[in-house]
């Protein structure tokens, strides 16, 4: 602890020692001719010794200096901690806290100490006092803390959230959409924004509204008359009469009603029907972040039922290599096999086992990527009940489907409400040229106090027209005017964009109908190749080249119906959304 000290900025000499365990942290240090022991972490247990043996150190190091310890971080002190602070505290060091508990402990020792002063001072002059208490309450200490550790990791346990998945969650597509719906985030917060925007529209709804404020209040005057008057005195007094300096003081209480309206004012007219209008796309604006939401997840609902698909063929491939390889092996033991023959169906069989890993990795990535979406718990095991398979769907028109996605995507009505919130604001601008009538008054009961008041009453009307606005109506309505022209370029877009979207989705989905069939009688004559090859390598005819071969060929098929089952439903999806009907569909 000795060591030298360099001088720092005002005056502080600071001298740092500190020691680490798990969950206490003490720091010496020296400031203005004090020493200072600043305690973080948890007094108890074992680490009470620790902050017992600190303060030996620090006492030993400078007998002379008054040593201060800091509980400001301490967060929780154990029996044989209060102990071991009643000791320092009889020794004549200071404690100091932050926080009630903290505080309250401390005030608890100090009051101790108070009363045992003089006491300790007859029994045990001159030495360290306590030491054998502070001994027993660290064991004491030491052999409770192990219950104490599982009495709270039982705590621990007990307080696990009750919903805690424990059960694995079986999903159909319908079930995934609707789950979507309610948690997933995205979905969540357009919904928010959609209500946040009815609320705006309700605050400006409220300024056409008459309003109406109650007042009660009492004050005290005091007037100055000369300032009131000029210092000239009241008309018609006698020239030699004293002007008062000042009246008052005197109470004045008052009781009553405020009222004020519209009586006539367009300009807040069109600015509600903005608002409303405003509401209705933001409303459809939630409704198109609910399509996307839908169709990203019947994407990963689809491409996991792919990556199942994958796992499924993989593993029938990897017994039929077995199969094989156990053939290839029992034909070399009778003798008419070779051995080059049971080393191929090995390497094959290996092959496929490493496709069967890859592949059930790629589906334990895309279920974690459904969970994600559905903002389901990560610990929650998740299973697919649909399976991938091809729904026979009649080959729509384009022009009909255009036209559908123009009547029914919520972004080309959110785009015509965004309009119309434009033409309102344009309105709004230019009807405030307008004269508009207001209305307001009062009812009060005035006095000078409760008892003497009089009703007293105002009531006013105002007609205002603008005469000079510096040029803000026209600014007002050239910006409503290159708003509506943002939009409708907007549109333009979005048109060419649901065009485009309708033909790629008409197209694939004819691609891919043509792929399933084709794919489906490629695995058929797979799997008539593989047979046959298996009976001519079991006859002796040929080796089994042409059974590996056979194999690649059905590993090539699956793979191939596998992904026309993945583009037909993909593309069934893409069309759905193309038209604005994902959440029909999908969400039945």
């Amino acid at each position: 602890m000795n060591k030298n000290l360099h001088p720092m900025v005002a005056q502080v000499h600071q001298l740092r020692f500190t020691a680490k365990v798990r969950m206490l942290r003490i720091t010496t240090e020296r400031k203005r001719g004090k020493l200072v022991l600043t305690v973080e972490g948890r007094l108890a247990g074992p680490w009470v010794s620790t902050l017992e043996q600190s303060w030996r150190d620090a006492r030993a190091g400078s007998p002379t200096e008054r040593v201060s310890v800091n509980l400001c971080g301490v967060s929780f002190i154990d029996p044989a901690g209060k102990t071991l602070l009643k000791e320092i505290h009889h020794q004549g060091g200071q404690l100091s806290a932050e926080g009630c508990l903290n505080q309250a402990i401390i005030r608890e020792i100090s009051k101790q100490g108070s009363r045992s002063k003089t006491d300790d001072a007859d029994h045990n002059e001159g030495g360290p006092k306590g030491s054998p208490i502070v001994f027993y309450a660290i064991l004491f200490s030491l052999l409770l803390t192990p219950a104490l550790g599982r009495a709270q990791t039982t705590r621990q346990q007990s307080t696990l959230p009750p919903n805690a998945p424990t059960e694995t969650l079986r999903l159909t597509l319908e079930q995934a959409v609707r789950l979507a719906l309610k948690q997933n985030t995205t979905a969540q917060i357009a919904q928010i924004a959609a209500a946040e925007s009815v609320q705006d529209k309700n605050s400006v709804r409220a300024d056409l509204l008459p309003q109406a404020n109650l007042s009660v209040g009492e004050e005290w005057q005091r007037l100055n008359l000369a300032a009131e008057f000029g210092g000239h005195g009241f008309p018609g007094l006698p020239p030699n009469f004293t002007f008062p300096g000042h009246i008052g003081p005197f109470s004045l209480f008052s009781a009553g009603v405020s009222f004020n309206g519209q009586i006539f004012d367009l300009t807040l007219f069109r600015r509600y029907q903005a608002s409303r209008s405003a509401a209705d796309a933001s409303r459809l604006d939630s409704q198109s972040t609910r399509e996307q939401v839908i169709l990203l997840v019947v994407s990963q609902y689809i491409g996991t039922l792919r990556a199942t698909a994958d796992v499924q063929a993989s593993q029938s491939r990897v017994d039929l290599a077995q199969a094989l390889y156990d053939q290839a092996a029992d034909l070399q033991k009778e003798g008419v096999g070779t051995g080059i023959d049971t080393l191929r169906a090995n390497v094959e069989l290996q092959n496929e086992k490493q496709r069967l890993i890859e592949a059930e990795a790629q589906q334990e990535t895309s279920i974690f990527g459904l969970s994600r979406i559905l903002n389901l718990d990560p610990r929650q095991k998740v299973e697919l009940a649909d399976s991938l398979s091809f729904f026979e769907t009649p080959q729509p028109e384009f022009e009909q489907s255009i036209e559908e996605g123009l009547s029914t995507r919520p972004e080309w009505k959110a785009l015509e409400q965004q309009i119309k919130v434009a033409e309102y604001q344009k309105k709004a601008s230019s009807e405030s040229r307008l004269p508009s009538a207001h209305y307001s008054g009062n009812w009060t009961q005035l006095g000078v106090d409760p008892s003497a008041v009089i009703p007293t009453y105002t009531y006013s009307g105002s007609i205002t027209m603008p005469l000079f606005t510096g040029g803000r109506i026209h600014a007002e309505i050239v910006r409503a005017n290159l708003e509506i022209q943002r939009i409708e370029r907007q549109q333009e877009d979005l048109r060419n964009s649901i065009a485009l979207d309708v033909k790629t989705a008409l197209i694939n989905l004819g691609s891919a109908r043509n792929e399933v069939q084709v794919a489906n009688l490629g695995v058929q004559l797979s799997r008539e190749e593989v047979d046959q090859a298996r009976d001519r390598f079991k006859a002796g005819v040929a080796n089994n080249i042409e059974v590996i071969q056979a194999q690649d060929s059905l590993a090539r098929a699956n793979d191939n119906q596998i992904a026309a089952l993945y583009r037909f439903n993909q593309a069934r999806a893409d069309l759905a959304r193309a038209i604005g009907q994902m959440e029909r569909i999908y969400a039945k």
